[in-house]
Parts: C-alpha cells; sequence; structure tokens
C-alpha cells in the first residue's frame, strides 16, 4: 500500500496528507484491490481519529469510507473530464445503500469534508450544472461534512439528528471550527453551543448572538 501504485489509492493518500488532489486528464478505473486497500487505509484512518472522541461504540464503516472517497475521486476528475459523462454520473457518483448512522456519517466524513471544496469550484464555474445538484445532494444527507457550505437544511429534526452524545460533541465543535453561523443559530443548536461555551463563549465566539429558543 506504500508503494502508491495506482491512481485512486494515490489520489486519497496525497489528499489526507498535503490537502491536495491528483487530477488525471482522463476518467480513471477504480480497480477492487484499489477499493479492498483503501478501505484497510481508511479503517486505519478512523482508529486514529477515534482516539479524539474515545467512543468504543462507533466503528469504521469501510463500506462507507471508500464510497466516499470514490465520490470525491470522481467529483475532482469530472471538473476538468466533462465530454460525454453527464450519461455516467449515476455510475461515477452513485447513491449510498442503506441507513446513514453515526458510523457511516463519520467514515464517509474522512473524505466528504474535502467535498464543499470540490462542489464549490464547480458551482462557481457553472451553477447549473447537474453534477452540482447531484453534490449537494449528498452534502445535504452527509451534513456534517457540508458544515460551512450553503445547504437548506430546514426538514432536519435537530434533537433527533443530535442525540448521539459523540456526534454532537463533533457537529458543535466543527461548527465552530468552520465558524458556521447560519447553523449555529439556529435555536436547538444554539442552545447547546452556548451552554457548552458557558462563561468562556467570548473565548471560543465573541460574535455569536445568543437565539432565543422558546421553551
Amino acid at each position: 500500500m506504500t508503494e502508491n501504485r495506482f491512481p485512486f489509492l494515490d489520489t486519497i493518500f496525497l489528499l489526507r496528507n498535503s490537502g491536495s488532489m491528483t487530477v488525471f486528464s482522463n476518467i480513471q478505473e477504480i480497480s477492487k484491490k484499489e477499493e479492498q486497500e483503501a478501505g484497510d487505509y481508511f479503517e486505519t484512518e478512523f482508529e486514529k481519529e477515534r482516539l479524539e472522541f474515545l467512543s468504543a461504540d462507533i466503528k469504521c464503516s469501510k463500506e462507507a469510507a471508500v464510497w466516499g472517497a470514490k465520490v470525491l475521486y470522481h467529483s475532482a476528475q469530472l471538473y476538468l473530464i466533462r465530454e460525454n459523462t453527464a450519461k455516467d454520473l449515476d455510475k461515477l457518483i452513485p447513491k449510498l445503500k442503506g441507513p446513514s448512522d453515526v458510523s457511516t456519517i463519520l467514515s464517509a466524513d474522512l473524505s466528504l469534508r474535502f467535498l464543499p471544496q470540490i462542489t464549490s469550484v464547480l458551482q462557481t464555474a457553472d451553477p447549473y450544472d447537474p453534477l452540482v445538484k447531484t453534490l449537494e445532494d449528498i452534502l445535504t444527507q452527509f451534513h456534517y461534512s457540508g458544515i460551512g457550505y450553503p445547504l437548506n437544511l430546514e426538514k432536519v429534526d435537530w434533537e433527533k439528528e443530535l442525540q448521539d452524545k459523540t456526534y454532537r460533541k463533533l457537529y458543535l465543535e466543527r461548527i465552530v471550527e468552520k465558524k458556521a453561523y447560519t447553523l449555529a443559530e439556529i435555536p436547538y443548536i444554539n442552545k447547546l453551543l452556548i451552554a457548552d461555551f458557558g462563561l468562556h463563549k467570548d473565548r471560543y465566539w465573541q460574535d455569536l448572538k445568543t437565539v432565543a429558543h422558546g421553551d
């Protein structure tokens, strides 16, 4: 795996290690071997990150992690390669089957956290690009990865969404990290943030308003 002989793996390693991506001049096939090795790699990366939130109950979903990486990888390639690709969007950017539990969300996030940047570039180039809508739909479903990107989340039941304590902690921390005002001013989330900040609010987020919650 350290030889980085395959384009998909090379791209993922480079992205995770340096924050940059390789964009090829044509759509590269992803071999089963690459998928398997990527799954093992993401499992290791997930365990590293799990040390920060210390939850033995949340395991890595290799399937979700590899799916997220494939979405990101193909999205980057499609930024440059658009000739005769519209018919292949559903194949190149497939939907993830199954429920989106915390394990799935956090595993997919290993790659999907970079997706807002690609979506923004595509949006700037052509806001009517069908790929933009596809990626925004994914970010709406996996909105933990989309924190900081403008999404329509009006239908989210936040109390239900953030009922898992570990996921809630990570979600709030990313809102603060990204200074995502739109999310931070949702009454339920605002209440959680203000409670977490306590007397130290000005140190964490001085200009965040306190919003009336209504209960």
